[in-house]
This record gives C-alpha cells, structure tokens and sequence, in this order.
C-alpha cells in the first residue's frame, strides 16, 4: 500500500494496558503505534497497591490520596474497619492517571494518534492492515507486523480477530463528585467505604472511594434491569454525599474472568480489559491490566525478533500462571457471598476478623497470595466452615 505507514507494532487502546505496552516496546526500540479514543475515562475507583506504584514506577505525584483503611459496610448497616498496618493504597483519577501513561509511551518514543479503531485487514504479502478514523473523523491506515488488541471489556478487536467467546461482564456506574469538607457527614478522605447491599448491587458491591478533592461513589452489577444509577443515588443518600456537586458521570462494562484465548496464532495478542484481566470479587483492574501489557509486550518483542507465533501464546500461560490461582480463588469467593443479603451480612462479619484482615491486605498489597501463615490459614478455613453452617455468631 504506497503511502501507508508501516509499525513494527500497533497498540489499539490507551488504558494502562496499552500505554504500558507500547511504552515497553518503545523502550526496546520498536516502532509503535498507540491509538486511542478521545474522551474515554473509564469508571474505576483508582485504587492502586503498593506493587503497582513500585513495578511500574508511578511517581507519587500522580496520587491524589493515600488510603490507610477501609470499611465494610452489610446489608443491616454493619460496619467493620479494616485497618492498613503501616501501608498505604495510592488513589488515582483515571483522567489524569491515562493521559500521564499515554505521554510516558509518547516519551519512550511511540507514536500517539487520536481515533476510533474500525476493523482489520491483510494486504498482498500478509502484513496487518489496522482502518480507524481519526479525531476528524476522516478514514486512516497503517500497517503493523503485530497488534496488541487493548481496547476495553468488549474488545472489537478481539471480535474480528479471534473466536467468538462471549465473556461475562459486570457494568459499572460511578460518579465524581466535590469531597465534602473534613469531618462532614461521616465521610473519611483516608477511608474507602466497600457496601455489600443488595439495595446497593444485587451481585457485586457499591463503593465510596475519596481521591483527594474528589471522590468516586460507584456501584456494579450483572443483573439486567439492575438501575445502578438509582443505586448510586440511593448510596449518596445514605453516606451523606447527596448534596455535593457532581462532576462527571462514567459507566463501562468490566469483564468478570479472563478470556479463553489471547492470541490469533499469527501476530496479534490481548492486553488489559480486552482479556478479560479484572480479579473476580474485587473489581480489581488496574494492576492486572498494567501487568498483562507488560508481558504482552514481552512476548511481542520476542515474536518480532524470532518471527516465532508462539511466543503470543505464552500471554496468558504466564499471567495465569502468576496470577490465576487469586482470580479463581476470588471468583469462587464472589460466586457464593454476593449471591444473597444473608450471606453478604456473614461476610462482613468474616471481615472483623484479624487474621482475615492481615492475609487479605498482604495479598492486595503485594499481588500474590499469601502462604508464610498456615496456621492462620487454619484458623481461617473453620472459621468460614463455622460461617457456612451458621454456627458462627454475625
């Protein structure tokens, strides 16, 4: 095609999967090509552990709260503190969080183009033919010997590169409102509230989460006809928050398991949202998505340096080997304590547990799970038995 730029690499996407791809690859000398939507700020809490801020160097500029606790709050208003010993969670507005990846991977020499990405073709001796429009509007190409597909939860490009999987999703509603001045309401700038109310979300949970001058006041779910905006009104109501200006209004679709296939076995791999990296229970993206284009752009460097297709599929294999034991252990966990009030008031008070909160903010923090301790895993496991069978007092 005369004229039409060709990349070593073209990243469709600019969330932190993709910005962190196409910033690896810059960095290992590869061309690249980062385009993105204009105008996309995903619904998200913006908590960030300690292991992201450090693994991918976030300055701590970008923070715009430290959180030292969080509250658990069940269905008959229980409430229990789970205190950070000696940590903290960094909080990020997504606004400002993406565009500083995007400029990171500018910086490390990718190309930034604004557009909406269209379809896929192939030209005359095999080489990926990425169509998008531009901020225009006006129809673009280029050409790439691989693709990393980074775009989103319903991924077009996983749709017409890969078989068709039809993954489950949770759609989230937040909103960003004004923080309340200190000591109003009863709103903590240093706490993220997490509500287990069916009122709230039927299957997942509503959130209220200070990023500084700003806060997120959110909620999730899968059922349809669940209207999370009047989830979220009611969540306001009911922590004080009602009447503070809003600010903006963001929902999106989160994947709720990582898809079955990554690859196209020719030259192109999901990153992010796009693979369905979101940690059951949690809601948990961030880092995973962070996490997933690293090694997406690992494997891509390798498949361009050897030609070699299989190094795509070690994506997932590697991910899943690092991380799929917490997903699937999280996955069982929001399978059976989210399904009812009942059962949703007996995991909060699993909560107030000391051994509980110690394993559950080791593993958070530091993204693994935690196996140093096997008799407070002990304790942990006839606990919940004890919970199961209703003989534990709520």
């Amino acid at each position: 095609m005369t004229g039409t730029r060709t990349f070593d690499v073209a990243v469709i996407g600019g969330g932190p999967a993709g910005a962190t791809a196409a910033t690896e690859l810059a960095r290992a000398g590869r061309s690249v090509l980062l385009l993105d939507r204009a105008g996309r700020i995903k619904p998200c809490g913006g908590a960030i552990p300690p292991a992201l801020i450090e693994q991918f160097a976030i300055p701590e500029s970008l923070l715009v709260a430290r959180i030292t606790s969080a509250r658990m709050v069940s269905p008959s208003d229980r409430r229990v503190a789970m205190p950070i010993d000696g940590g903290f969670v960094g909080m990020v507005d997504r606004e400002h969080f993406d565009e500083w990846l995007r400029n990171r991977a500018a910086a490390a020499g990718a190309t930034r183009r604004t557009g909406t990405f269209e379809r896929l073709e192939r030209d005359a001796d095999g080489v990926s033919v990425v169509h998008y429009r531009d901020a225009d509007g006006a129809e673009a190409r280029v050409r790439a010997r691989a693709i990393v597909g980074a775009d989103g939860a319903r991924s077009a490009v996983a749709r017409q590169a890969l078989p068709q999987e039809e993954v489950p999703c949770v759609f989230a509603y937040h909103e960003i409102v004004c923080s309340p001045a200190p000591g109003a309401a009863d709103f903590d700038g240093s706490r993220c509230d997490v509500v287990y109310r069916g009122a709230i979300s039927p299957d997942f949970y509503g959130w209220v989460f200070p990023h500084g001058p700003t806060t997120s006041v959110g909620s999730g779910t899968a059922c349809k006809g669940f209207s999370v905006r009047s989830a979220v009104t009611r969540l306001r109501e009911a922590s004080g928050l009602h009447a503070v200006q809003t600010l903006r209004r963001e929902g999106a679709p989160i994947p709720l398991r990582p898809r079955r296939r990554w690859d196209n076995g020719r030259d192109l791999v999901l990153a992010g949202d796009a693979a369905g990296v979101v940690a059951p229970a949690s809601g948990e993206g961030i880092y995973y998505a962070m996490a997933s284009g690293r090694m997406a752009a690992v494997a891509v460097d390798e498949f361009l340096a050897r030609g070699d297709a299989r190094a795509l599929a070690q994506v997932r294999r590697r991910f899943m080997r690092e991380h799929g034991r917490v997903f699937w252990v999280l996955g069982l966990m929001q399978r059976f304590w989210y399904c009812s009030d009942a059962r949703r008031e007996r995991f909060v008070s699993i909560c107030r547990d000391p051994d509980v909160q110690q394993l559950t903010w080791q593993a958070y923090m530091h993204k693994k799970l935690v196996r140093a301790r096997p008799l407070a895993h002990a304790r942990i496991f006839f606990k919940d038995v004890a919970h199961l069978l209703g003989l534990a007092r709520t």
